[in-house]
C-alpha cells in the first residue's frame, strides 16, 4: 500500500530540524506516548517543530529504550494571525488548563503576570519549575491538535513589565467593557491580559487604561480568569478566520 494513501496516527513534536530523508529521535515523552498508543514499526506519523514545519514519515523503530522517525516529507504552515495572551498569576490547574485550549486555539505567545490580587492564591502557578510544566502541556496540546506553531512563553513579570508586540491592539477584558468583537474585528496582532481570581484592584485597571488598554467585554457575568482567556482567544479566532 502506497503511504500516500494512509494517514498519520498520531503527531508528535520534534525539537530537531525536520529535513526529508532524515531520521529522527522522539524525546522520552513521546517515545512513552508512541507505546501507550500501541503503535508498531511502519505505522504512519506526524512530525511538528512547533515553529511552522510539519513532517509525515513512518516509525521506523520503537522500543522500550526509544523511538525514531524516518521523515518522507516537509511542508510549511502559514503562520496564524497573532493573538498574544498575558495571563494572571493565578491558581496552577486553571493556568495550565488554560495553557492547554490557548495553544489548541494557536495563540502567538504568553506571559504570566502577577497582579496584586495573585499574591493571596494559593497554590499559584510562577517561577520556573510551573514554567516548565506550562511548556510540557503545550507540547501536549500541540500534538493532540496537530498544530504547527507551538506558543513562545516569554519570563513571568509585574503589570509594568508586559510585554506588548509593536502595533498590537491592547486589550483589557472587563466586564464593563465595550463587547469584544469591536476590539477585535481588524485583522492585526491583539494582546489579551486579563486579571486573576477577584480581578484587578482599580488602580491597576486605571495603569493599564492609561498605557493604552482598552477595556473589552465578553459576558454580563464575571467569568473565571480561564473561562475568559478561552472564551476571548476563541473569538478573536473565528473573527480572523472569517476575514482571511
Amino acid at each position: 500500500m502506497e503511504r500516500d494513501d494512509r494517514s498519520p496516527v498520531a503527531t508528535f513534536h520534534a525539537a530537531t530540524p525536520l529535513v526529508a530523508g532524515a531520521t529522527v529521535e522522539l524525546s522520552d515523552a513521546a517515545a512513552h506516548h508512541a507505546r501507550v498508543k500501541r503503535l508498531a514499526v511502519g505505522d504512519l506519523v506526524a512530525l511538528t517543530d512547533g515553529r511552522g514545519c510539519m513532517a509525515i514519515g513512518v516509525l521506523s523503530s520503537l522500543d522500550k529504550r526509544r523511538a525514531t522517525v524516518a521523515i518522507d516529507t516537509t511542508e510549511l504552515s502559514a503562520l496564524p494571525s497573532p493573538i498574544h495572551l498575558r495571563v494572571p498569576v493565578g491558581d496552577r490547574d486553571r493556568m495550565l488548563l488554560l495553557a492547554e485550549k490557548a495553544t489548541e486555539l494557536g495563540v502567538s505567545s504568553w506571559q504570566a503576570v502577577r497582579f496584586r490580587r495573585s499574591l493571596s492564591v494559593s497554590p499559584r502557578g510562577e517561577g520556573d519549575a510551573f514554567g516548565a510544566k506550562v511548556d510540557a502541556r503545550m507540547v501536549s496540546a500541540l500534538e493532540q491538535s496537530g498544530g504547527a506553531w507551538l506558543p513562545r512563553r516569554l519570563p513571568d513579570g509585574a503589570i509594568d513589565a508586559i510585554d506588548v508586540p509593536e502595533s498590537a491592539t491592547r486589550v483589557l477584558l472587563d466586564r464593563d467593557g465595550a463587547p469584544l468583537l469591536r476590539a477585535g474585528g481588524g485583522a492585526g496582532p491583539i494582546v489579551l491580559v486579563f486579571g486573576p481570581e477577584g480581578g484587578l484592584e482599580a488602580d491597576e485597571r486605571a495603569e493599564l487604561e492609561a498605557s493604552g488598554w482598552q477595556r473589552a467585554a465578553l459576558a454580563a457575568n464575571t467569568l473565571r480568569f480561564e473561562t475568559a482567556g478561552i472564551a476571548a482567544v476563541a473569538v478573536l479566532r473565528a473573527i480572523h478566520l472569517a476575514n482571511l
